[in-house]
């Protein structure tokens, strides 16, 4: 399973080569697992009323996991590496820590959060995903 990053939403969701199709498929094959911070920055970037439809619309149909205490675990495991002094926010600290707990890849584009990945951590599609 795949936690997939605001970033390839964003090229995603503008339909840009590769990223779209690729992701698609992914989505169909139910292969890609919500996090609210994710949408919550999507939606926060939206531009009108049928932005927002279409990311709910992806979140309503999106498998999801339990994030409750996710986001002190993050903020501990953040304060512990010093990941805020590199960059690596609180939110891709969560991701981090909730890709970790369900055992999933992230697909980022964001080169602060690759940089404090495990290469095992990282999902890097091919272009048919």
């Amino acid at each position: 399973m795949i936690l997939v990053d605001t970033s390839v939403w964003v090229d995603f969701l503008k339909h840009q080569p590769f990223f779209f199709p690729t992701l698609q498929t992914l989505i169909e094959t139910q292969a890609v697992v919500a996090a609210s911070c994710v949408f919550g920055e999507l939606l926060q970037g939206s531009k009108n009323a049928r932005e927002q439809k279409v990311i709910v619309g992806y979140w309503e149909n999106l498998p999801k996991r339990e994030e409750a205490g996710i986001w002190i675990e993050a903020g501990l495991l953040s304060s512990t590496h010093k990941w805020f002094s590199q960059g690596v926010g609180l939110i891709d600290a969560f991701l981090i820590c909730f890709a970790r707990t369900y055992q999933l890849q992230i697909w980022t584009l964001d080169k602060k959060l690759l940089s404090v990945l495990k290469p095992t951590e990282v999902f890097t599609p091919t272009p048919t995903g």
